[in-house]
């Protein structure tokens, strides 16, 4: 590309992040936006004030314990659910399910979870993880009866049984009809199983739908120190069917936005940066699942996330609906096991550099980190593992660029030479010089070619990488995150309130890497309007990557190192000399130089526009 080119793509990538800048909601349409989530939401759950109690038993485990107040519940207002009329004597009461992984507490007033608390995991201000909580979220299923739509949040299940870790509420009619929902939780597991088997209920088939209706959402809890990465990375994704593709898709998580889902699914999630929330079933999510997304002015949450969507069921045939919440971290190998290809929440990236991240990158992180090394030294290894697998195209990329600076003078002779002429002809014995001495001017690039799907599936890596969370190096006390070692009294735009030392030491090592690539192959006196240019990028990524993660930023200085290593040890093992005197002798036989692609369609270029190739 010349100068116009790259100066148009710098300037368009400036008006991009301007408008992104200028365009952002201001806060009191935040406030407002989040006002009618909270309405639209929980109006129903606060309405009924379904609470978890405060005094929970502290060392249950699985299969529970269970807290309540002793005052009578009130016979249900609601005409359509005269047949539930309740018996019990347990009113706002919740029953824990609890493994070494999570805690859970479910409601026996609509026999939903309310509550689910990761326990291996802490925010980073040192406080629990909270993934549902009733008060900032509403899990509600809906039945279709004959004599009206039945909210189970306005059914107190009365009775509640444990058998083999397995947890089953069931509301009973008079005449032995009855709503059971059940929920299993293992040890070493962040799946709870459950189901809705309705008995003996008559359903409006034909005329509502045989299906049970399903609104979830929340108000998703601030986890990480970076409020605007953590909001940037979260958003709902979804695996869905339709014309007999199968994928996964998510909105948009810059925008807020409503959607509906074209196709089944098998699941649908509310992903976080490093925590998810999920509904896996069995059966397919029917067609037209509504889902949103909306940003939270509250710096207490990230974002309000909704879904209201239908499972299919047929009691003539069906005894009970399926299905799993998965309430966890956004580790690969732990979402892998749910199936459905649940572990794509995480973005490694599309294409080949999600290959990469997959095949290549993952599988030899997660071998180091068995050896329980600090994460600074499993990044160190990592970094010389990838630049050993480069190697090979790193030395191809050097020998090229040997042979251009070697072919240097006769270059510059050619354009002393050709100054005056018509630049075609100049461009034919620049392609014959090419020719004759066996060298291919792009060989230098093509090699580097293979390094860019590595360069952008550690891109998407390493801020995704939970592994990283929280774990400290060096000056830096969370490798997921920037790293700080000033704040500023002021915020700099597009750069903010603090310097973070790992992106002002991989900029400083790229602007030095790029003074000794050119100073080695002359490429700025052979385009010296590029050089600042090639200057100003690695600048333009200091304001970028300063508020990503400080284990991206090391991992790039510590490659800029090996690179500058590398070079040290190719200028010892590579002689211009011979090359010199190996290109002489390539021109004394010109029949037996190689002709190289590059040079195949200069030549065809030529012969288009009526130019005949020298020798020829």
């Amino acid at each position: 590309m010349d100068r116009n080119s790259l100066l148009g793509l710098l300037l368009i990538g400036l008006i991009l992040i301007g408008a992104v800048y200028l365009n952002q909601p201001d806060k009191e349409t935040l406030e407002k936006m989040r006002n009618e989530f909270v309405a639209d939401s929980l109006k129903k759950a606060k309405s009924e004030n379904i609470k978890a109690a405060s005094n929970l038993s502290a060392d249950s485990k699985v299969g529970g314990s269970i807290t309540n107040d002793d005052s009578l519940s009130e016979i249900s207002k609601y005409l359509h659910l005269k047949d539930f009329s309740n018996t019990s004597s347990l009113k706002d009461s919740v029953i824990i399910l609890e493994n070494d992984l999570l805690k859970a507490k479910v409601n026996l007033k609509g026999a939903s979870i309310n509550y689910v608390e990761l326990k291996n995991y802490k925010t980073w201000d040192k406080k629990p993880v909270i993934l549902f909580n009733s008060d900032t979220a509403v899990l509600n299923f809906a039945i279709p009866l004959t004599n009206g739509n039945v909210n189970s949040s306005e059914i107190n299940f009365s009775k509640y049984s444990f058998s083999n870790n397995l947890l089953v509420l069931e509301a009973k009619t008079n005449d032995n009809k009855s709503i059971k929902v059940k929920y299993q939780l293992t040890n070493n597991s962040y799946l709870i199983k459950s189901s809705i088997e309705l008995n003996g209920i008559d359903l409006i088939y034909n005329k509502v739908a045989d299906k049970i209706n399903f609104n979830w959402a929340i108000s998703a809890n601030r986890q990480e120190k970076n409020i605007e990465n953590e909001r940037n990375n979260t958003t709902i994704c979804y695996n869905y069917t339709n014309d007999g593709d199968t994928d996964i898709d998510k909105i948009n998580p810059l925008s807020n936005e409503k959607l509906v889902i074209e196709g089944t699914s098998k699941w649908i999630a509310f992903k976080q940066q490093f925590f998810s929330a999920g509904l896996i079933t069995e059966n397919n999510i029917n067609d037209n699942a509504n889902i949103e997304t909306k940003i939270s002015a509250s710096d207490k949450n990230t974002k309000d996330l909704s879904a209201n969507f239908d499972i299919p069921f047929n009691q003539a045939k069906d005894k009970s609906i399926n299905f799993s919440f998965y309430f966890g971290p956004n580790d690969f190998s732990t979402l892998k096991t749910v199936g459905n290809d649940f572990q794509k929440l995480i973005p490694l990236g599309w294409g080949i550099f999600g290959a990469v991240n997959k095949f290549i990158v993952i599988p030899v992180f997660k071998f180091l980190d068995d050896y329980n090394l600090n994460y600074g030294i499993v990044i160190l290894l990592l970094t010389l593992v990838i630049k050993l697998l480069l190697f090979p195209f790193q030395y191809r990329s050097y020998l090229s660029q040997a042979k251009m600076r070697v072919l240097k003078p006769e270059l510059d002779e050619l354009n002393k030479q050709y100054e005056n002429e018509d630049a075609v002809k100049k461009q034919q014995a620049v392609m014959s010089l090419y020719k004759q001495a066996g060298v291919n001017p792009l060989g230098g690039c093509v090699p580097l070619l293979f390094q860019i799907p590595i360069l952008f599936a550690l891109f998407n890596f390493f801020p995704n990488a939970i592994e990283l969370r929280q774990q400290s190096f060096l000056w830096a006390d969370d490798l997921s995150t920037y790293d700080s070692v000033l704040t500023l009294p002021f915020e700099i735009p597009f750069y903010g309130t603090h310097v973070s030392l790992f992106a002002l030491l991989m900029t400083i090592s790229t602007i030095i890497y790029t003074r000794m690539n050119n100073q080695l192959s002359g490429t700025n006196a052979q385009m010296p309007q590029l050089k600042w240019m090639m200057y100003l990028m690695p600048v333009i990524f200091l304001f970028v990557l300063n508020s990503y993660a400080s284990g991206l930023n090391y991992y790039y200085f510590l490659a800029n190192i090996i690179t500058f290593g590398q070079q040290f040890a190719f200028q010892k093992l590579v002689d211009d000399k011979k090359i010199h005197a190996q290109i002489q002798l390539n021109k004394l036989k010109p029949k037996a130089a190689k002709v190289s692609g590059f040079q195949q369609k200069l030549e065809e270029m030529a012969k288009k526009r009526g130019i005949q190739p020298p020798g020829k």
